[in-house]
Protein backbone atom coordinates (compact mmCIF):
# COMPACT_ATOMS: atom_id res chain seq x y z
CA UNK A 1 0.00 0.00 0.00
CA UNK A 2 2.86 2.50 0.70
CA UNK A 3 4.42 1.80 -2.80
CA UNK A 4 0.96 2.94 -4.45
CA UNK A 5 0.09 6.55 -1.87
CA UNK A 6 0.71 8.69 -4.60
CA UNK A 7 -1.93 6.98 -6.72
CA UNK A 8 -4.29 6.62 -4.50
CA UNK A 9 -4.06 10.16 -3.84
CA UNK A 10 -4.71 10.87 -7.38
CA UNK A 11 -7.77 8.55 -6.97
CA UNK A 12 -9.16 10.45 -3.68
CA UNK A 13 -8.83 13.56 -5.77
CA UNK A 14 -10.85 12.33 -8.57
CA UNK A 15 -13.09 11.07 -6.41
CA UNK A 16 -13.03 7.33 -7.71
CA UNK A 17 -15.20 4.38 -6.19
CA UNK A 18 -12.24 2.00 -4.65
CA UNK A 19 -11.79 -1.16 -2.29
CA UNK A 20 -8.27 -1.10 -1.19
CA UNK A 21 -7.32 -4.32 0.65
CA UNK A 22 -4.49 -4.98 2.12
CA UNK A 23 -3.59 -7.87 3.85
CA UNK A 24 -1.86 -7.94 7.69
CA UNK A 25 -0.46 -10.71 9.10
CA UNK A 26 -2.40 -13.32 10.75
CA UNK A 27 -4.60 -11.62 13.96
CA UNK A 28 -2.51 -13.93 16.48
CA UNK A 29 1.10 -13.40 15.15
CA UNK A 30 0.73 -9.45 15.27
CA UNK A 31 2.06 -9.66 19.53
CA UNK A 32 5.60 -10.92 17.63
CA UNK A 33 6.45 -7.52 15.74
CA UNK A 34 7.38 -9.63 12.56
CA UNK A 35 9.52 -7.23 10.15
CA UNK A 36 6.73 -5.92 8.32
CA UNK A 37 4.09 -5.13 11.19
CA UNK A 38 3.35 -1.39 10.74
CA UNK A 39 0.64 0.85 11.67
CA UNK A 40 -1.44 0.21 8.58
CA UNK A 41 -4.30 2.43 9.86
CA UNK A 42 -2.13 5.35 10.08
CA UNK A 43 -0.87 4.68 6.68
CA UNK A 44 -4.05 4.87 5.14
CA UNK A 45 -5.93 7.08 6.60
CA UNK A 46 -4.70 10.12 4.79
CA UNK A 47 -5.58 8.50 1.83
CA UNK A 48 -9.09 7.00 2.65
CA UNK A 49 -12.39 8.55 3.48
CA UNK A 50 -13.18 4.82 5.11
CA UNK A 51 -10.54 2.48 6.95
CA UNK A 52 -11.32 -1.09 8.53
CA UNK A 53 -10.13 -3.97 9.74
CA UNK A 54 -11.66 -7.51 9.56
CA UNK A 55 -11.63 -8.66 13.21
CA UNK A 56 -12.09 -12.55 11.81
CA UNK A 57 -12.88 -14.51 9.32
CA UNK A 58 -15.99 -14.40 10.03
CA UNK A 59 -16.11 -10.39 10.19
CA UNK A 60 -15.18 -10.72 6.22
CA UNK A 61 -18.73 -9.94 4.96
CA UNK A 62 -19.42 -7.45 7.22
CA UNK A 63 -16.19 -5.13 6.52
CA UNK A 64 -16.61 -5.46 2.68
CA UNK A 65 -20.05 -4.44 2.33
CA UNK A 66 -19.35 -1.47 4.74
CA UNK A 67 -16.44 -0.71 2.41
CA UNK A 68 -18.38 -0.97 -0.72
CA UNK A 69 -21.26 1.50 0.55
CA UNK A 70 -18.49 3.99 1.91
CA UNK A 71 -16.83 3.71 -1.27
CA UNK A 72 -19.90 4.38 -3.71
CA UNK A 73 -21.59 6.45 -1.46
CA UNK A 74 -19.16 9.55 -0.83
CA UNK A 75 -17.16 8.21 -3.43
CA UNK A 76 -13.85 7.77 -3.05
CA UNK A 77 -11.89 5.36 -1.65
CA UNK A 78 -12.07 2.67 1.17
CA UNK A 79 -9.17 1.01 2.80
CA UNK A 80 -10.12 -2.87 4.01
CA UNK A 81 -7.18 -4.22 6.55
CA UNK A 82 -7.47 -8.12 5.93
CA UNK A 83 -5.61 -10.52 7.96
CA UNK A 84 -3.84 -14.15 6.72
CA UNK A 85 -5.71 -16.29 8.68
CA UNK A 86 -8.96 -14.95 7.13
CA UNK A 87 -8.11 -17.05 4.08
CA UNK A 88 -7.65 -20.75 6.20
CA UNK A 89 -10.27 -19.94 8.69
CA UNK A 90 -13.60 -21.96 8.21
CA UNK A 91 -16.97 -19.39 8.49
CA UNK A 92 -20.28 -20.37 9.00
CA UNK A 93 -22.37 -19.46 6.08
CA UNK A 94 -24.92 -16.90 6.21
CA UNK A 95 -27.84 -15.75 3.45
CA UNK A 96 -26.82 -13.76 1.06
CA UNK A 97 -28.68 -10.15 0.77
CA UNK A 98 -27.74 -7.46 -1.70
CA UNK A 99 -26.31 -4.24 -0.86
CA UNK A 100 -28.68 -1.23 -1.77
CA UNK A 101 -27.13 2.08 -2.69
CA UNK A 102 -28.57 5.08 -0.80
CA UNK A 103 -30.18 7.31 -3.03
CA UNK A 104 -28.85 10.52 -4.47
CA UNK A 105 -29.38 13.48 -2.49
CA UNK A 106 -31.99 16.12 -3.87
CA UNK A 107 -30.76 20.08 -4.17
CA UNK A 108 -32.60 22.60 -1.84
CA UNK A 109 -35.34 24.33 -4.08
CA UNK A 110 -33.40 27.86 -2.38
CA UNK A 111 -30.59 26.90 -3.79
CA UNK A 112 -31.21 25.94 -6.68
CA UNK A 113 -32.75 29.44 -7.55
CA UNK A 114 -29.74 31.07 -5.42
CA UNK A 115 -28.00 29.47 -8.90
CA UNK A 116 -30.46 30.41 -11.12
CA UNK A 117 -30.14 33.68 -10.04
CA UNK A 118 -26.44 34.20 -10.21
CA UNK A 119 -26.46 33.01 -13.89
CA UNK A 120 -29.42 36.14 -14.59
CA UNK A 121 -28.44 39.21 -15.25
CA UNK A 122 -24.79 39.31 -14.70
CA UNK A 123 -21.61 38.65 -16.41
CA UNK A 124 -21.47 34.32 -15.21
CA UNK A 125 -20.19 31.52 -15.99
CA UNK A 126 -20.52 27.58 -15.28
CA UNK A 127 -17.64 25.28 -14.00
CA UNK A 128 -18.10 21.94 -14.50
CA UNK A 129 -16.68 19.11 -12.77
CA UNK A 130 -17.16 14.90 -11.93
CA UNK A 131 -20.04 13.46 -13.72
CA UNK A 132 -21.08 16.47 -15.18
CA UNK A 133 -18.42 16.04 -17.59
CA UNK A 134 -20.15 13.44 -19.58
CA UNK A 135 -23.14 11.95 -21.26
CA UNK A 136 -26.72 13.60 -20.71
CA UNK A 137 -25.28 15.86 -17.84
CA UNK A 138 -22.98 17.78 -20.23
CA UNK A 139 -25.41 17.87 -22.84
CA UNK A 140 -27.74 19.69 -20.52
CA UNK A 141 -25.10 22.16 -19.43
CA UNK A 142 -24.57 22.63 -23.17
CA UNK A 143 -28.61 23.68 -23.71
CA UNK A 144 -27.89 26.36 -20.67
CA UNK A 145 -24.75 27.94 -22.24
CA UNK A 146 -26.46 28.09 -25.69
CA UNK A 147 -29.70 29.71 -24.68
CA UNK A 148 -27.89 31.90 -22.04
CA UNK A 149 -24.84 32.81 -23.49
CA UNK A 150 -23.46 31.39 -20.55
CA UNK A 151 -19.55 29.93 -21.14
CA UNK A 152 -18.55 26.66 -19.84
CA UNK A 153 -15.60 25.83 -17.79
CA UNK A 154 -13.63 22.81 -16.31
CA UNK A 155 -11.09 22.75 -13.39
CA UNK A 156 -9.43 19.57 -12.59
CA UNK A 157 -11.99 17.25 -13.97
CA UNK A 158 -10.97 13.54 -13.79
CA UNK A 159 -12.56 12.52 -16.94
CA UNK A 160 -14.91 14.25 -19.63
CA UNK A 161 -15.97 13.53 -22.92
CA UNK A 162 -14.52 16.00 -25.37
CA UNK A 163 -14.29 15.74 -29.47
CA UNK A 164 -16.42 16.87 -32.53
CA UNK A 165 -20.09 16.52 -32.38
CA UNK A 166 -20.09 17.27 -27.88
CA UNK A 167 -20.46 20.12 -26.05
CA UNK A 168 -17.15 22.09 -25.79
CA UNK A 169 -16.08 22.80 -22.71
CA UNK A 170 -13.22 25.54 -21.86
CA UNK A 171 -10.06 23.88 -19.21
CA UNK A 172 -9.19 26.67 -16.82
CA UNK A 173 -5.58 26.56 -17.42
CA UNK A 174 -2.87 25.19 -14.96
CA UNK A 175 -0.55 28.60 -14.93
CA UNK A 176 -2.09 30.71 -12.82
CA UNK A 177 -1.47 34.04 -13.97
CA UNK A 178 -3.09 32.52 -17.40
CA UNK A 179 -6.02 31.15 -15.60
CA UNK A 180 -6.57 34.80 -13.97
CA UNK A 181 -6.99 35.99 -17.43
CA UNK A 182 -8.97 33.44 -18.44
CA UNK A 183 -11.61 34.39 -15.44
CA UNK A 184 -11.16 37.68 -15.16
CA UNK A 185 -14.66 39.89 -15.85
CA UNK A 186 -17.17 37.28 -14.59
CA UNK A 187 -19.31 38.20 -11.52
CA UNK A 188 -20.69 34.95 -11.24
CA UNK A 189 -19.98 31.72 -11.37
CA UNK A 190 -21.87 28.16 -10.61
CA UNK A 191 -19.91 24.77 -9.38
CA UNK A 192 -21.32 21.59 -10.58
CA UNK A 193 -19.53 18.83 -9.61
CA UNK A 194 -16.74 21.30 -9.14
CA UNK A 195 -15.11 23.95 -6.50
CA UNK A 196 -14.84 27.14 -6.46
CA UNK A 197 -11.15 27.11 -8.48
CA UNK A 198 -7.88 27.86 -6.48
CA UNK A 199 -4.24 27.64 -7.63
CA UNK A 200 -2.37 24.87 -7.93
CA UNK A 201 0.14 26.12 -5.49
CA UNK A 202 1.28 29.72 -3.37
CA UNK A 203 3.30 32.10 -5.20
CA UNK A 204 4.93 35.64 -4.28
CA UNK A 205 2.44 38.16 -5.05
CA UNK A 206 -0.10 36.13 -6.44
CA UNK A 207 -3.47 35.34 -5.43
CA UNK A 208 -4.59 31.51 -4.39
CA UNK A 209 -8.40 32.14 -5.46
CA UNK A 210 -8.71 32.05 -9.86
CA UNK A 211 -12.08 34.16 -9.13
CA UNK A 212 -11.56 38.23 -9.89
CA UNK A 213 -12.34 40.23 -6.14
CA UNK A 214 -16.10 40.19 -5.85
CA UNK A 215 -17.13 37.45 -7.72
CA UNK A 216 -19.52 35.59 -6.30
CA UNK A 217 -20.04 31.28 -6.12
CA UNK A 218 -21.75 28.73 -5.73
CA UNK A 219 -20.85 25.38 -5.22
CA UNK A 220 -24.57 24.16 -6.33
CA UNK A 221 -24.11 20.23 -6.98
CA UNK A 222 -21.15 17.51 -5.46
CA UNK A 223 -21.24 13.79 -6.13
CA UNK A 224 -23.72 13.09 -3.94
CA UNK A 225 -26.29 14.37 -6.12
CA UNK A 226 -27.62 13.13 -9.30
CA UNK A 227 -25.95 15.93 -11.89
CA UNK A 228 -28.46 15.23 -14.92
CA UNK A 229 -31.04 16.12 -12.40
CA UNK A 230 -29.39 18.88 -10.80
CA UNK A 231 -29.31 21.00 -14.79
CA UNK A 232 -32.45 19.71 -15.71
CA UNK A 233 -34.23 21.37 -12.92
CA UNK A 234 -31.80 24.47 -13.59
CA UNK A 235 -32.73 24.65 -17.35
CA UNK A 236 -36.26 24.90 -15.76
CA UNK A 237 -35.58 27.53 -13.24
CA UNK A 238 -33.94 29.69 -16.43
CA UNK A 239 -36.65 29.22 -18.35
CA UNK A 240 -34.78 27.00 -21.09
CA UNK A 241 -35.98 24.03 -22.77
CA UNK A 242 -35.40 20.63 -21.91
CA UNK A 243 -34.82 19.80 -25.77
CA UNK A 244 -33.09 23.24 -26.68
CA UNK A 245 -30.29 22.71 -28.85
CA UNK A 246 -26.74 22.75 -27.66
CA UNK A 247 -23.76 23.58 -30.05
CA UNK A 248 -21.08 21.22 -30.97
CA UNK A 249 -17.43 21.41 -33.24
CA UNK A 250 -17.22 19.67 -36.34
CA UNK A 251 -14.47 17.58 -36.85
CA UNK A 252 -11.56 19.20 -38.65
CA UNK A 253 -8.69 17.76 -37.02
CA UNK A 254 -8.30 15.23 -40.07
CA UNK A 255 -7.95 18.29 -42.50
CA UNK A 256 -4.89 19.51 -40.59
CA UNK A 257 -2.11 19.86 -43.08
CA UNK A 258 0.91 17.32 -41.37
CA UNK A 259 3.92 19.85 -40.22
CA UNK A 260 7.72 18.66 -41.48
CA UNK A 261 10.93 18.53 -39.58
CA UNK A 262 11.56 18.91 -35.99
CA UNK A 263 9.35 17.34 -33.44
CA UNK A 264 8.41 19.62 -30.70
CA UNK A 265 4.83 19.24 -28.52
CA UNK A 266 3.02 21.78 -30.77
CA UNK A 267 4.16 19.53 -34.02
CA UNK A 268 3.41 16.59 -32.00
CA UNK A 269 0.09 17.30 -30.84
CA UNK A 270 -0.88 18.13 -34.08
CA UNK A 271 -0.39 14.92 -35.68
CA UNK A 272 -1.91 13.01 -32.85
CA UNK A 273 -5.12 14.99 -33.18
CA UNK A 274 -5.39 14.22 -36.83
CA UNK A 275 -5.15 10.89 -36.51
CA UNK A 276 -6.43 10.05 -33.16
CA UNK A 277 -9.30 7.20 -33.33
CA UNK A 278 -12.58 7.90 -32.79
CA UNK A 279 -13.90 6.41 -29.25
CA UNK A 280 -10.44 6.59 -28.12
CA UNK A 281 -9.38 7.03 -24.49
CA UNK A 282 -6.53 9.56 -24.08
CA UNK A 283 -4.41 9.35 -20.65
CA UNK A 284 -2.88 12.85 -20.27
CA UNK A 285 0.46 13.10 -18.25
CA UNK A 286 2.11 15.43 -20.68
CA UNK A 287 2.79 18.07 -18.13
CA UNK A 288 4.59 20.76 -19.55
CA UNK A 289 4.44 19.11 -23.16
CA UNK A 290 0.88 19.29 -23.69
CA UNK A 291 1.21 21.36 -26.74
CA UNK A 292 -1.86 22.42 -28.93
CA UNK A 293 -3.98 19.21 -27.83
CA UNK A 294 -6.18 21.54 -25.84
CA UNK A 295 -6.90 23.68 -28.57
CA UNK A 296 -7.26 21.13 -30.71
CA UNK A 297 -9.23 18.54 -28.94
CA UNK A 298 -12.72 20.17 -29.69
CA UNK A 299 -12.22 19.40 -33.14
CA UNK A 300 -10.99 16.06 -32.90
CA UNK A 301 -12.63 12.56 -33.18
CA UNK A 302 -15.35 12.12 -30.16
CA UNK A 303 -12.92 10.64 -27.13
CA UNK A 304 -12.32 10.17 -23.71
CA UNK A 305 -10.18 12.29 -21.67
CA UNK A 306 -8.59 10.95 -18.27
CA UNK A 307 -6.70 14.05 -16.36
CA UNK A 308 -3.62 14.15 -13.61
CA UNK A 309 -6.19 15.28 -11.02
CA UNK A 310 -4.60 15.20 -7.93
CA UNK A 311 -1.11 16.49 -9.31
CA UNK A 312 1.02 13.61 -7.86
CA UNK A 313 3.03 12.47 -11.13
CA UNK A 314 3.80 9.14 -12.18
CA UNK A 315 -0.38 8.47 -12.96
CA UNK A 316 0.07 8.11 -16.73
CA UNK A 317 0.94 4.78 -17.44
CA UNK A 318 -0.68 3.08 -14.55
CA UNK A 319 -4.14 5.19 -15.69
CA UNK A 320 -3.55 3.49 -19.10
CA UNK A 321 -3.49 0.16 -17.78
CA UNK A 322 -6.81 0.86 -15.36
CA UNK A 323 -8.37 2.33 -18.81
CA UNK A 324 -7.90 -0.84 -21.25
CA UNK A 325 -8.87 -3.35 -18.59
CA UNK A 326 -11.83 -1.69 -18.55
CA UNK A 327 -12.55 -0.92 -22.15
CA UNK A 328 -11.04 -3.72 -23.74
CA UNK A 329 -12.47 -2.87 -26.95
CA UNK A 330 -11.03 0.77 -27.24
CA UNK A 331 -7.56 2.29 -27.85
CA UNK A 332 -5.80 3.62 -25.05
CA UNK A 333 -3.01 6.70 -25.97
CA UNK A 334 -1.12 7.95 -23.07
CA UNK A 335 0.98 11.20 -23.23
CA UNK A 336 3.54 10.10 -20.73
CA UNK A 337 6.35 13.28 -19.67
CA UNK A 338 9.40 11.15 -19.32
CA UNK A 339 10.35 12.43 -16.17
CA UNK A 340 6.89 11.41 -14.45
CA UNK A 341 7.00 8.12 -16.21
CA UNK A 342 9.98 6.61 -14.73
CA UNK A 343 8.07 6.77 -11.31
CA UNK A 344 5.69 4.31 -12.60
CA UNK A 345 7.75 2.62 -15.33
CA UNK A 346 7.27 -1.17 -14.50
CA UNK A 347 3.16 -0.79 -15.61
CA UNK A 348 4.76 -1.06 -18.99
CA UNK A 349 5.54 -4.83 -18.07
CA UNK A 350 1.75 -5.33 -17.06
CA UNK A 351 0.92 -3.60 -20.65
CA UNK A 352 3.17 -6.75 -22.23
CA UNK A 353 1.56 -9.12 -19.52
CA UNK A 354 -1.89 -8.07 -20.14
CA UNK A 355 -1.45 -7.41 -23.94
CA UNK A 356 -3.85 -4.62 -23.53
CA UNK A 357 -4.36 -2.39 -26.59
CA UNK A 358 -2.03 1.06 -25.82
CA UNK A 359 -0.03 3.36 -27.39
CA UNK A 360 2.24 5.40 -24.73
CA UNK A 361 3.97 8.23 -25.97
CA UNK A 362 6.60 9.41 -24.08
CA UNK A 363 7.59 12.87 -24.58
CA UNK A 364 11.40 12.70 -23.21
CA UNK A 365 12.52 16.41 -22.91
CA UNK A 366 14.86 14.78 -20.70
CA UNK A 367 13.82 17.14 -17.37
CA UNK A 368 11.23 18.07 -15.17
CA UNK A 369 10.15 21.26 -16.99
CA UNK A 370 7.42 21.49 -14.71
CA UNK A 371 9.54 21.86 -11.96
CA UNK A 372 11.92 24.57 -13.36
CA UNK A 373 8.90 26.56 -14.52
CA UNK A 374 7.41 26.48 -10.60
CA UNK A 375 10.98 27.81 -9.72
CA UNK A 376 11.08 30.54 -12.13
CA UNK A 377 7.28 31.33 -10.65
CA UNK A 378 8.63 32.09 -7.23
CA UNK A 379 10.95 34.40 -8.14
CA UNK A 380 14.10 31.59 -9.22
CA UNK A 381 15.37 32.64 -12.63
CA UNK A 382 18.76 31.12 -12.60
CA UNK A 383 19.48 27.56 -11.73
CA UNK A 384 22.99 26.53 -10.13
CA UNK A 385 24.79 23.07 -10.70
CA UNK A 386 23.18 21.04 -8.02
CA UNK A 387 19.30 22.06 -8.95
CA UNK A 388 20.04 21.32 -12.59
CA UNK A 389 21.04 18.17 -11.60
CA UNK A 390 17.96 17.64 -9.43
CA UNK A 391 15.83 18.88 -12.43
CA UNK A 392 17.34 17.24 -15.61
CA UNK A 393 17.57 13.38 -16.35
CA UNK A 394 19.86 13.29 -19.45
CA UNK A 395 23.28 11.94 -17.51
CA UNK A 396 22.82 9.76 -18.70
CA UNK A 397 19.75 9.85 -20.99
CA UNK A 398 17.02 7.44 -20.22
CA UNK A 399 16.86 5.16 -23.23
CA UNK A 400 12.53 4.08 -22.91
CA UNK A 401 13.33 2.25 -25.91
CA UNK A 402 15.71 -0.33 -24.64
CA UNK A 403 13.00 -0.07 -21.09
CA UNK A 404 10.10 -0.90 -22.87
CA UNK A 405 11.81 -3.54 -24.88
CA UNK A 406 13.20 -5.18 -21.39
CA UNK A 407 9.19 -5.22 -20.47
CA UNK A 408 8.34 -6.83 -23.32
CA UNK A 409 6.40 -3.61 -25.23
CA UNK A 410 7.91 -2.91 -28.74
CA UNK A 411 9.31 0.39 -29.30
CA UNK A 412 9.99 3.48 -31.77
CA UNK A 413 12.31 6.32 -31.55
CA UNK A 414 11.06 9.30 -33.02
CA UNK A 415 12.92 12.48 -33.21
CA UNK A 416 11.34 14.04 -36.38
CA UNK A 417 6.98 14.93 -37.38
CA UNK A 418 7.94 12.30 -40.24
CA UNK A 419 9.03 9.24 -38.07
CA UNK A 420 6.77 10.14 -35.26
CA UNK A 421 3.85 9.89 -37.80
CA UNK A 422 5.09 6.73 -39.26
CA UNK A 423 5.58 4.97 -35.55
CA UNK A 424 1.92 6.74 -34.91
CA UNK A 425 0.52 5.27 -37.66
CA UNK A 426 1.90 1.76 -36.90
CA UNK A 427 0.76 2.10 -33.25
CA UNK A 428 -2.74 2.68 -34.26
CA UNK A 429 -3.08 0.39 -36.32
CA UNK A 430 -2.12 -2.69 -34.54
CA UNK A 431 -3.67 -4.48 -31.25
CA UNK A 432 -1.58 -4.43 -27.91
CA UNK A 433 0.89 -2.39 -26.64
CA UNK A 434 3.13 -0.03 -28.61
CA UNK A 435 5.76 2.91 -27.47
CA UNK A 436 6.90 6.01 -28.77
CA UNK A 437 9.84 7.59 -27.54
CA UNK A 438 8.94 11.49 -28.81
CA UNK A 439 12.56 13.10 -28.37
CA UNK A 440 11.45 16.51 -27.99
Amino acid sequence: MANGLANLHNARRARTPMINIVGDHATFHLEHDAPLTTDIESLARPMSQWVGRVADAQDVRRCTEAAYLAAMRMPGISTMILPADAAWTNVTPGIEVPIDLPPLSAIAPEKLRAAADLLRGRKAAIILGGKAMRGEALRMAGRIAKARGIPLFSHNASRMERGAGRVAVRPIPYNVDQAVRTLAGFEAVVCIGARSPVAFFAYPGKPGTLLPTGCAAVELAGDEHDYVSVLEELTVELGVAINAPFDTNSLTTRDLPLPSGKLDPDTLTMALARFLPENAILCDESISSAGRMAELAPFAPPHDLLRLTGGAIGIGIPLSVGAAVACPDRKVIVLQADGSGMYTAQGLWTQARENLDILTIVLANRGYSILKGEMRNVGVNEFGRNARLMLEVDNPAIDWCSLAKGMGVEAGRAETVEEFVSLLRAGMARRGPFLIEAVL
